[in-house]
């Protein structure tokens, strides 16, 4: 009976570990890939950021020439956001060596970011894995100004997941901002090439009217800091226009957050999506 007894515990003992061996795998499984890819006519080096308590993911910076991919996998639970940096080179910070970026610059003296993020004015991508509700939540943001085109699709790794996420928020599409904005950027939120000291710069990126003027108005800052008080700016207004389903003021969430299912959802994240272009530094 003794030696029955001890078997019978053993089995439950094993069982236990298979369920929560299980349970690992499935909480594992709830992930997502990043299939980036640059469609411009010019490298892009993408960097990666991980939110505060999120796993980091397997790298924070690379560079794509154009037409080329490739694809990052994200953990379950995962938050961060990615942006594309331009205007690349060891020594572009003044002869020193060190590695930096005309736009997106994380800081950090290398392609990889390691915990660094993006220097305004640069176009976010953001993502929050399984979120609330068993949901992926993403955006694109100019919160921060624009410096690239860029789209998120969403593309099921199941059959029943768009319908299943449509069900539940009929939020799960692409979004983003294809639009090349710098040539028609106003010319206060202009950021221009260092050529154009000597009069033969272009347009490389367009500031918010946060980054540009500072004001607690255009921040959503200070006595701006609720949805009632800070209203869309010009400038605002103005990335609006051109990328409606992007991010173009803080409180900018009813036309701008998407939602798929937890862990039956890849994105992928492209570069110049209407068509390759040049970039224009003169």
């Amino acid at each position: 009976m003794a030696a029955a007894a001890v078997q019978v515990r053993s089995l439950r003992v094993a069982f236990g570990v298979f369920v929560l061996l299980e349970l690992l795998q499935f909480r594992t499984a709830l992930s997502a890939t990043f299939a980036i890819a640059n469609n411009c006519g010019y490298t892009v080096w993408p960097g990666l950021l991980s939110s505060a308590g999120s796993a980091p993911l397997p790298t924070t910076g690379f560079a794509l020439a154009p037409g080329e991919s490739r694809e990052v996998a994200a953990p379950a639970g995962w938050s961060g956001r990615l942006w594309g940096r331009t205007l690349c080179a060891a020594d572009a910070g003044g002869g020193t060596g060190r590695f930096a970026c005309g736009t997106g610059d994380c800081g950090s003296g290398d392609v990889q970011c390691g915990g660094g993020g993006a220097a305004p004015p640069a176009t976010l991508a953001e993502f929050t894995l399984d979120g609330s509700g068993g949901l992926d939540f993403f955006d694109v943001s100019l919160v921060d100004g624009y410096n690239l085109p860029m789209l998120v699709t969403p593309l099921s790794t199941t059959a029943a997941a768009a319908e299943a996420t449509t069900s539940s928020s009929g939020r799960c599409a692409a979004t983003g901002c294809a639009a090349e904005l710098n040539g028609a950027c106003p010319a206060d939120l202009r950021v221009e090439s260092s050529a154009a000291a000597e009069g033969g710069g272009a347009a490389v990126a367009c500031k918010s009217a946060c980054g540009a003027y500072g004001r607690p108005e255009d921040c959503c800052s200070g006595d701006h800091n609720t949805p009632q008080t800070c209203r869309p700016s010009a400038s605002s207004q103005f990335f609006k226009a051109a990328c409606p389903r992007a991010y173009s003021y803080a409180y900018d969430d009813a036309t701008s957050t998407f939602t798929c299912a937890a862990g039956a959802t890849d994105y992928a994240v492209t570069f110049c999506p209407a068509a390759p272009t040049r970039l224009r530094t003169k």
